[in-house]
């Protein structure tokens, strides 16, 4: 598998919120018979607390302390498909741990197709209570460097199916 080309341990999913990092990364994980961690569902089940509910309380700098507090250790194990939080890659420490323990994908979707997935969510705190549209846009070009930086980008705009078949040939990977 390509892993070992890289000499990496995990794979790990990057890109913005409603990018399909759970579903894409879930799904590739079985096919590559790996372990799936969702990064937001491990904090939300160490603080026994919503996303929503640490931003609310503790705020963003808190959550991202948390953050980096388990992905660090997360990523010392092997065998991991990862779904990072979208503003992980902001932080040059988890930058550079996910560079040397994973292999990185970015997970692109252009920003009207985000739009439409979003549109109804309440789950996320960045967003909760903005004009949908201008957040993305200011949070794309703060975060999109840091994504472009990944070992591999994949396109998501179109189904999940497609997605995963576009993974598994990079993967050379045939079921």
């Amino acid at each position: 598998m390509i892993l070992r080309d890289y000499n990496k341990l995990n794979i790990t999913f990057c890109g913005m919120m409603g990018s399909g990092k759970s579903i894409i990364g879930s799904k590739f994980a079985k096919i590559i018979n790996f372990t799936f961690l969702d990064t937001d569902a491990l904090i939300e089940k160490k603080t026994g607390k919503s996303i929503n509910n640490i931003f609310d309380k503790f705020g963003e700098a808190y959550f991202r302390e948390l953050e980096e507090k388990y992905i660090s250790k997360i990523l010392l194990k092997k065998n991991y498909v990862i779904s990072l939080g979208g503003g992980v890659m902001n932080n040059i420490r988890l930058r550079n741990i996910i560079k040397k323990k994973s292999f990185n994908i970015y997970l692109y979707v252009n920003n009207s197709i985000l739009l439409k997935r979003l549109e109804t969510s309440h789950k996320r705190p960045l967003i909760k209570n903005t004009d949908i549209k201008q957040t993305i846009d200011q949070l794309i070009k703060k975060r999109e460097q840091y994504y472009k930086k990944a070992d591999l980008e994949i396109k998501n705009c179109q189904t999940i199916k497609e997605t995963i078949n576009e993974l598994k040939k990079k993967f050379y990977i045939n079921e």
